[in-house]
């Protein structure tokens, strides 16, 4: 009675601490925040929501049974079916879910103002997308791991479950297309960066032999050894920085890296699950988990103010980072640190093909999300800290603020942002950069901040390292989610594959395995080729549906979860993930439209089209944008389609589910849960 006393006591009193960080935030105006403000908020709000939410939704909800087998031990066949250690698993599912959108979402949204952004991603995270990933895992495992479209054709029937299949399939493609983009951006002419990245695959292939076939099951081992040859890789980048031999042979432009990253994700799909793909991704937490923790440290040692307002002028939609209101595209360009659709599909995906106990879907699925937020909430942070003039001179585009420092300098001190060009100059020079203007797409300015954040810390002589070592950070946090994407979207190939011809549909057959592996890199592979070759760095093609996607993809794995439940006899539960569907339903929705019906040039995809056809036949464009405009025009116009056809799916889907769960209830015939037939485990508890 004691310890149950003490233990209400412990919770009331981070319950009261978490609410009095969130107010701090919240309600000061005309003051500077404390940003141990936002560390104190979101570890108090994620212990709360794990230890009692996910709690709660685990054993009265979902009712997880860990006497149950589970696919891995079940349909263990050594290659995509692995029983593994759980923290092994964690950390491949960490990695993969954590790509870029905790990371650049966030600085970007910054443009807002600290507070929208930073709400949305701690309550967004704990009622939303820390649900989404745990129920969806928690369903995959009941159905042999099948993907999220497999999932919808069998629980919802031909209509939704199509739409969601082949809407899923395309989704897919152009998100892993987007995190090659990034990641090949982040490496182009950075040999530290290239060097320490190619690193990670044989250190990887190393620990994954010496755990699978020299010293199985030694987990401590393996990740000592990995680690220790990490940090020689990520010191060995800086070496090879200095050396003019190996820093030509690391050096490239973005064509040899797209061409590289593409031979990558074919590797990684087509390989065992222990030997590449399960090692890399868990070596790789290590290091995000390592600067994330450090960044932390650092904070709660320096304690910076946050120097952004909590709210900008630019909530209107005359942002100059991107255009659009607060509403809705806050919650589009914030997706990952909030809730993210491609974490349903690791989710239904490689995860529950290694997942070796139904208890640890809790750990893995809602844990692996809190702890991705909470890497937002860090990214946030890094943005927020730096000077708004300097924040909006990195990311801003020359074309809103003028490609002369003068002028732009000019145009950001006038929004009431004071900046000067020997101000960015010396910064510049301090991060061992040319020059930091106009450096948009969110990576550049988070690197200045974490390096400002760990050079107040240990030693303002080591900005320039501490730079580049947050440009390498990046890279390494993308492509172990590009790797793991592809290998899902291979699987979900073959899910489709096997509905036409049925060992198709076999994950370890190897013909199908080379053939879908191929069609899938091929996709991803097109559009990734397409950037790196637009004159605007790809940007334009590839982004605006990025976000929107990957909160359509939510809104799907949300509509399966919904489906279940109410099949499963739960309806007195179905609020838990009928309402966050309900929400994204609305965002997505109101995005897509605004992408369409838009008369700003900088909202409107139809819009930007026709101003630019307008201005190529008036013939008032320069020789350099009249050759690339045709392609630009295409673009924008196919982005427009693409918005459109994704967001018509996402209404069939939920028609389809709400005329299904409608159907179940009042007794008509619907189709029969897939969940596979209960198996009691033989592994030994651990």
């Amino acid at each position: 009675m004691k310890k149950s006393l003490l233990s209400l006591l412990v919770w009331l009193a981070v319950a009261m601490l978490g609410a009095t960080a969130v107010s701090g935030i919240a309600l000061n105006r005309g003051e500077t925040v404390n940003a141990l403000w936002f560390v104190t908020a979101a570890l108090c709000i994620y212990a709360i929501g794990y230890r009692f939410y996910a709690v709660w939704i685990a054993t009265k909800v979902l009712l997880v049974d860990p006497s149950r087998a589970t696919p891995a031990e079940r349909l263990n066949n050594g290659h995509d079916y692995v029983p593994t250690n759980r923290w092994v698993v964690f950390g491949h599912h960490f990695a993969a879910i954590a790509g870029p959108g905790p990371l650049v979402g966030p600085t970007l949204a910054a443009q807002f103002g600290y507070l929208p952004g930073t709400l949305w991603i701690l309550f967004g995270a704990v009622l939303g997308g820390c649900v989404q990933d745990m129920v969806t895992l928690f369903n995959s495992t009941r159905r042999n791991g099948r993907s999220l479209g497999q999932m919808a054709r069998d629980e919802l029937g031909a209509i939704g479950g199509i739409a969601a299949l082949i809407t899923t399939l395309f989704i897919m493609i152009i998100l892993i297309a987007v995190l090659g983009l990034v990641v090949v951006n982040a490496m182009k002419h950075s040999p530290w960066a290239t060097s320490t990245v190619a690193a990670t695959i044989p250190i990887a292939m190393l620990v994954g032999v010496y755990m699978h076939s020299i010293r199985p099951g030694r987990v401590l081992e393996g990740s000592l050894l990995g680690l220790i040859l990490l940090l020689l890789a990520v010191a060995g980048g800086g070496w090879v920085e200095q050396q003019p031999v190996l820093r030509e042979l690391f050096d490239y432009s973005g064509l040899p890296l797209a061409w590289a990253v593409i031979a990558y994700g074919f590797a990684a799909a087509i390989l065992p699950v222990w030997l590449l793909l399960a090692p890399r991704d868990y070596l790789s937490t290590y290091m995000k988990l390592g600067t994330v923790i450090l960044l932390m440290l650092a904070i709660v040692w320096m304690q910076p103010s946050v120097k952004m307002p909590a709210f900008t002028q630019f909530i209107d939609g005359t942002g100059p980072i991107f255009g659009g209101t607060l509403f809705p595209f806050v919650f589009i360009t914030i997706a990952c640190g909030a809730i993210s659709g491609f974490h349903a599909l690791i989710a239904s995906g490689t995860t529950p093909k290694l997942l070796s106990n139904e208890r640890d879907i809790r750990m893995i699925g809602y844990g692996g999300m809190a702890l991705e937020s909470f890497v937002a909430i860090m990214a946030m942070i890094a943005a927020t800290v730096l000077d708004p003039g300097v924040f909006f001179a990195i990311n801003s585009p020359a074309g809103v603020v003028g490609k002369e420092a003068a002028e732009a300098v000019a145009k950001i001190s006038s929004w009431g942002f004071p900046v000067t060009v020997e101000q960015m100059d010396l910064l510049a020079r301090q991060m061992g950069e040319a020059t930091l203007f106009a450096r948009t797409g969110g990576a550049p300015s988070l690197a200045v901040g974490m390096a400002s954040i760990f050079g107040s810390a240990f030693g303002q002589g080591m900005l320039a390292l501490w730079y580049h070592f947050a440009i390498m950070f990046e890279a390494i946090f993308i492509l172990t989610t590009l790797d793991a994407g592809t290998r899902v979207g291979r699987f979900m190939l073959q899910d489709m594959l096997g509905n036409i011809w049925e060992p198709l549909g076999r994950t370890s057959w190897y013909p199908s395995v080379l053939l879908s592996s191929g069609i899938v890199v091929a996709a991803w592979g097109y559009f990734l080729y397409i950037g790196v070759i637009d004159p605007n760095g790809g940007v334009n093609i590839l982004w605006p549906l990025f976000g929107i996607a990957n909160q359509i993809l939510a809104a799907i794995a949300l509509c399966v979860a919904t489906g279940i439940l109410v099949k499963s006899g739960k309806l007195k539960y179905v609020w838990i993930t009928a309402l966050p569907l309900f929400w994204l339903v609305i965002i997505t929705t109101s995005a897509v439209w605004e992408k369409i019906s838009s008369s700003d040039v900088r909202v409107g995809l139809i819009a930007a089209a026709d101003d630019l056809a307008a201005k190529l036949a008036s013939g008032i464009l320069s020789p350099e944008k009249a050759a690339s405009a045709p392609q630009l025009i295409f673009n924008q116009r196919l982005d427009a389609v693409l918005a459109v056809f994704f967001a018509c799916m996402l209404w069939v889907i939920v028609l389809d589910m709400v005329r299904v769960c409608f159907r179940y209830l009042y007794g008509k015939p619907v189709p029969p849960l897939s969940e596979a037939s209960y198996q009691l485990t033989r592994l030994e508890k651990a």
